[in-house]
């Protein structure tokens, strides 16, 4: 399917280089038996020696025509296709499925477009899912590992890293890819905390309020969020109102979120 154009909408950029292919592989290391979904299997760069290495693949594909083309490839018992959005599928359900008292292994070149919300909504899956291996751009990877106190460091980070232990593997350069990028790329591995470093006592709150504090991002913590809280608070749960939001740290925010919960804010 080498005349297949990429679609701009749906944030299409073949993965092509064999090196890089096969480090994605070994970083993977999968196993027979692993129950593994592949998200945006494209040209079957990394599908067919995903394929190599266990019974059965599962893969999530919007583009309907590289569907039509991977079912006349590969056999529906070894290759499972699921023709949805990411963005909407229900992972948990499908691990529930097809990994019954097991849990699913996630890889995928992800769309760029979507990188962002398509994170948040597989971090909702967290405790159906064994390990995520990710191609994504670069700059969001820097902003998933990111430690506080950096120009990287956001929502984006705490809401993750509260979930999963986070790595970056490696870089890949745009010439790895048909069409090139623009920019360059990075791989991620995600792996859900066997129990988490600081539990929420309510998450929701804790999303609302990390990004209430990163609202206004050169402000200081203070004016982010003086309708929920005092200084003499932040100071007695040893946070500095005067600091930003980028210099607290994820377990400083699930105490303020825990704390405000608690008295009913």
């Amino acid at each position: 399917m080498t005349s297949h154009i990429p679609r701009k909408r749906f944030g299409q950029n073949f993965l092509q280089d064999q090196s890089v292919i096969s480090d994605i592989i070994n970083s993977v290391s999968p196993r027979k038996g692993d129950v593994l979904v592949e998200i945006g299997p494209g040209l079957a760069a990394l599908t067919m020696p995903l394929m190599d290495r266990t019974e059965t693949l599962h893969v999530v594909e919007i583009d309907r025509d590289i569907v039509a083309h991977l079912s006349e490839k590969f056999s529906a018992e070894k290759l499972v296709i699921h023709n949805v959005d990411a963005l909407n599928f229900d992972f948990g359900a499908l691990a529930a499925e097809i990994a019954p008292g097991s849990k699913i292994r996630l890889i995928g070149n992800l769309p760029y477009n979507i990188s962002t919300p398509l994170l948040f909504h597989l971090a909702s899956f967290g405790n159906s899912i064994f390990d995520m291996h990710f191609m994504l751009q670069k700059e969001v990877v820097d902003r998933m590992v990111a430690e506080p106190s950096t120009s990287d460091y956001g929502r984006l980070s705490i809401m993750l890293q509260y979930r999963f232990n986070m790595e970056r593997v490696f870089d890949v350069p745009p010439e790895a890819f048909f069409p090139p990028p623009k920019v360059d790329s990075s791989i991620v591995r995600m792996v859900p905390w066997a129990s988490l470093p600081a539990p929420a006592t309510d998450y929701n709150h804790l999303q609302k309020l990390v990004a209430q504090s990163f609202g206004q991002r050169r402000k200081t913590l203070r004016n982010n969020v003086k309708s929920l809280v005092s200084d003499a608070e932040l100071e007695a749960l040893a946070i500095s109102p005067a600091c930003r939001p980028e210099n607290v740290t994820l377990e400083q925010y699930v105490a303020l979120s825990n704390y405000l919960v608690a008295v009913g804010r």
